[in-house]
C-alpha cells in the first residue's frame, strides 16, 4: 500500500539549470589591430603622395595663381643648392616686377597744401630742365660732328616725351627710291652720328618711318620702313660701333606721321627713319619735355 504519497511515487525534481561560463572571444584583438594597420597605411601613403611633387602641375597652379592675381611675369625664388641655406634668396628677374607697398602709401594720402604743390612744382620743373639740357647737348655734339663732315642739313633735331630724336630724312640721298639700301650719303651721316652715340649711356631705338604712297617694291609700307631701319642699324652697330645690346630697330610703316596731310612736304617729312636716343628720366619729368622745347626754341 501506498504510504501516504501520490500514486506517482516520488516525485520528479526540476532539473536545476548550470549556467556555462561565457566563451571568451580571444579573436577581438585581431579586428582591433587590422584597423590600426588600416589606418597607418593609409597615412603613409598620403604623406608619400604628398611628398611627391609633379613639377608640371605645380609650375601650372603656379602661373595660373599669378595671372589671377593680376602679375602675368610673376618673380620666382628658387631655392636649393645652399642659396636658401645660407639665407639669400635666389630671384630670377622677370620682366615684371612687383613692389610691396610702403609704409606711406599704406596711410591715405592727403591732399597737398599749396605750399607742397609749388615745391613738387618747381622739382619737378628743375629735373625737366635739367633733362632737357643734357639731351640739348647731345645734340649739339651730333650736330659738331655733321658739321665736320659739311653735312649739316642731313639730320633733324626734336625733343619728345620719349626723349632726343634725331631724324634723317630718307629721301633719294639717303635710300634709292623704293629701296632700302643705304646711299654712300647716308653712310657718312651715320658714320659721324656713330661716335657719339657710342659714348652716351642710353638705349638707342631706329624707327623706320615710311608715307602713304604705296611701294612696288614690297609688299606694304610696314617691310619697307623695317628694313630701312634694319639698314640704319646694322651701319651704326658693325661699323660705327654701338653696342647691339642696347640697340633696336623697328619699322612702323606710315602709322606714325608726322604731318596726316598729303602735301609734297608732308610726304617728304613721313618718309623718314628715327634715331631715338631714349631718356632714363622718370615719367612725370619726361611729360615735361615737350612743353620746355616748345618755349626753348
Amino acid at each position: 500500500m501506498s504510504s501516504g504519497h501520490g500514486s506517482g511515487g516520488h516525485g520528479r525534481r526540476p532539473k536545476k539549470h548550470v549556467e556555462h561560463e561565457e566563451h571568451e572571444n580571444h579573436e577581438r584583438w585581431a579586428v582591433s589591430y587590422a584597423d590600426m594597420m588600416t589606418v597607418l597605411v593609409g597615412l603613409f601613403i598620403v604623406m608619400y603622395a604628398v611628398s611627391q611633387v609633379d613639377e608640371v602641375k605645380y609650375e601650372q597652379l603656379r602661373k595660373s595663381l599669378a595671372i589671377g592675381f593680376g602679375n602675368d611675369a610673376p618673380t620666382m625664388l628658387v631655392g636649393g643648392g645652399g642659396a636658401l641655406d645660407s639665407g639669400e634668396a635666389v630671384q630670377i628677374t622677370p620682366d615684371l616686377t612687383v613692389e610691396l607697398p610702403s609704409e606711406t602709401m599704406l596711410v591715405e594720402n592727403k591732399p597737398q597744401t599749396p605750399v607742397e604743390a609749388q615745391t613738387e612744382a618747381e622739382r619737378l620743373t628743375a629735373a625737366a630742365v635739367a633733362e632737357y639740357e643734357r639731351l640739348e647737348g647731345i645734340a649739339d655734339r651730333i650736330q659738331a660732328s655733321l658739321d665736320a663732315q659739311q653735312l649739316s642739313d642731313r639730320v633733324r633735331f626734336r625733343i619728345s616725351e620719349r626723349g632726343l630724336v634725331v631724324g634723317l630724312v630718307a629721301d633719294d640721298v639717303f635710300f634709292a627710291a623704293d629701296r632700302a639700301h643705304l646711299a654712300p650719303t647716308a653712310e657718312r651721316v651715320l658714320d659721324a652720328i656713330a661716335p657719339v652715340l657710342r659714348e652716351v649711356q642710353e638705349e638707342i631705338s631706329v624707327e623706320g618711318h615710311a608715307n602713304v604712297v604705296p611701294t612696288a617694291a614690297y609688299p606694304t609700307n610696314w617691310e619697307l620702313s623695317s628694313d630701312r631701319a634694319t639698314q640704319v642699324l646694322r651701319r651704326l652697330v658693325e661699323v660705327g660701333g654701338l653696342p647691339p645690346t642696347r640697340t633696336a630697330a623697328v619699322g612702323y610703316g606710315d602709322a606714325r606721321p608726322l604731318d596726316p596731310s598729303n602735301t609734297p612736304q608732308a610726304l617728304e617729312a613721313n618718309r623718314r627713319v628715327d634715331l631715338v636716343v631714349l631718356s632714363p628720366a622718370p615719367d612725370e619729368v619726361r611729360r615735361l619735355l615737350p612743353q620746355l622745347a616748345a618755349t626753348m626754341r
